[in-house]
């Protein structure tokens, strides 16, 4: 068959596609985030200190990163959905980001000494429900990027998903800020590392799936 004729036969069925537009799907996670925000005010999920809470710096660092790591993160994640565009040089943008999250924690947190006040500032059986809520609040947010990725054309399937995972478990924890009862800030470190991590990992791997030509 000449080349002529095979471009022709495989083309014949198909539909017009509507070009992407970078911009078209930022608003498009911007509406999902505020109808998320609004529903979870809505439903009274606010922490009821939210005054006091405003006053601690480590309240403001967990939010402020959270939206930091999110807003790079699905920057990342929508860029790479073209072509020509690789997540790699973004990814160790994000690394840098997260090491300087962990720093400024570090800045912001007061000493503690001895093992079992260590302990208690963990607080394991607090930690566990509130991992379980931000893997949960992160769902829509996997959810969106995945539709919107999943008409794109990455090239590197991997790294785009992880940005897109990262992203999605940067914003859950986002929206749990305004839920969670602790500002201590090595609670903080540790429980919404283990709950972005297990969105993470589970996200990259279900993504990296849907992300296949």
């Amino acid at each position: 068959m000449r080349t002529e004729a095979l471009v022709e036969a495989l083309s014949r069925d198909l539909k017009p596609v509507r070009p992407r537009s970078a911009l078209r799907d930022a608003i498009v996670l911007c509406v999902v985030a505020v109808v998320e925000l609004a529903a979870f005010f809505g439903a009274g999920l606010m922490r009821p200190d939210m005054h006091h809470a405003m006053h601690m710096p480590s309240f403001w660092w967990k939010m402020a990163s959270m939206g930091v790591v999110a807003v790079s993160s699905a920057t990342v994640a929508l860029l790479s959905a073209y072509p020509t565009r690789s997540p790699r040089a973004g990814l160790r943008w994000l690394a840098m980001c997260i090491a300087a999250v962990f720093a400024t924690g570090w800045l912001v947190d007061s000493i503690h000494d001895g093992f079992g006040e260590l302990l208690k500032r963990l607080d394991w059986e607090m930690g566990i429900q509130c991992t379980w809520k931000m893997v949960v609040l992160s769902v829509p947010s996997v959810v969106a990027l995945g539709v919107l990725i999943r008409r794109g054309a990455p090239t590197d399937r991997f790294g785009t998903s992880l940005a897109a995972a990262l992203g999605s478990a940067a914003w859950g924890a986002f929206v749990f800020v305004f839920a969670c009862p602790s500002d201590d800030a090595l609670y903080i470190a540790v429980w919404y590392s283990v709950g972005c991590g297990i969105v993470t990992l589970f996200g990259r791997s279900i993504l990296a799936r849907l992300f296949r030509w």
